[in-house]
C-alpha cells in the first residue's frame, strides 16, 4: 500500500515507518526537520514541512491508500496552544481533498468509546490527566474529534504507559469493562499494531484499547 506517516521522527513514528517498509509498503513521511528520520529506503519519501503547512500536508496525502498519524501532545505542563488539533484538522481536509478515506491514529483511554462498558480508567485517568497534563488531554480530545467527526474510515488505537522495551509479539486489544486489556505496551508492539489496521477490519471507526 501507499501509507503516509505523520510524526514519523518520534518515538512511536520511527519503528511505524520501519515496520511499513519492511511490510514491503511505499511511505511517505511529512517531518519538519528531515535529518531526524535517519532510515533511508528505497520506498520512503520524505517531504519536508509542518503540519501548519497546507500545500505540504496535501501533498504527503495526495495518492495515499491510508493515512498513520503517530502525533501525540508534550506532556510539559508549560505546554501551550493547539498545534497538533489545528495540525490534525489540516490532515483531515487534506484527506477529504485527495479522496484519501483510511486513517489509523493514536488516543489515550481517558476518551471513551461507546463501545466500553464502566471501567475506573474512565474515572481516574481523565482527572490525573486533567491536573497533570490539561494541554496534552485537551490537544487529544481536540485531535480524536476531529478525525471522528469527520467521516473518515478511522481507528484510533487507545495506550498508556508506552516503553521502549523489545517487542513481544503479544497484543491485547478491545474495550474498556469488556476485554482484557492492560496498560503497559512496548512501543515497538504499538507501532506494529498500527500496521495491521492497514488490513484488519475489526476496528474500524472504533478506538481500540491496546495493551502487551
Amino acid at each position: 500500500m501507499r501509507v503516509t506517516v505523520f510524526g514519523a521522527t518520534g518515538g512511536i513514528g520511527r519503528l511505524l515507518v520501519q515496520h511499513l517498509l519492511d511490510a514491503g509498503h511505499q511511505v511517505t513521511a511529512l517531518v519538519r526537520t528531515p535529518a531526524k528520520l535517519t532510515l533511508t529506503h528505497p520506498n520512503l519519501n520524505v517531504i519536508a514541512g509542518q503540519l501548519s503547512d497546507t500545500a505540504a500536508v496535501r501533498q504527503a496525502v495526495a495518492g495515499a491508500d491510508a493515512v498513520i498519524s503517530a502525533l501525540g501532545p508534550s506532556l510539559k505542563r508549560s505546554a501551550t496552544g493547539s498545534p497538533l488539533t489545528d495540525g490534525t484538522r489540516t490532515i483531515v481536509q487534506a484527506m477529504r481533498a485527495e479522496q484519501a478515506s483510511r486513517f489509523i491514529g493514536l488516543a489515550t483511554p481517558s476518551l471513551a468509546d461507546p463501545r466500553d462498558q464502566p471501567h475506573w480508567k474512565h474515572k481516574v485517568l481523565p482527572v490525573m490527566a486533567r491536573l497533570m497534563f490539561p494541554n496534552a488531554l485537551a490537544e487529544l480530545t481536540n485531535m480524536t474529534a476531529a478525525v471522528t467527526g469527520s467521516g473518515l474510515d478511522y481507528t484510533i488505537a487507545r495506550i498508556t504507559n508506552p516503553s521502549d522495551k523489545p517487542a513481544t509479539g503479544r497484543i491485547r486489544a478491545g474495550f474498556l469493562g469488556h476485554d482484557r486489556v492492560g496498560s503497559a505496551m512496548s512501543r515497538a508492539d504499538i507501532a506494529a499494531f498500527l500496521v495491521s489496521q492497514l488490513t484488519d477490519t475489526r476496528y474500524r471507526r472504533a478506538m481500540p484499547a491496546i495493551s502487551n
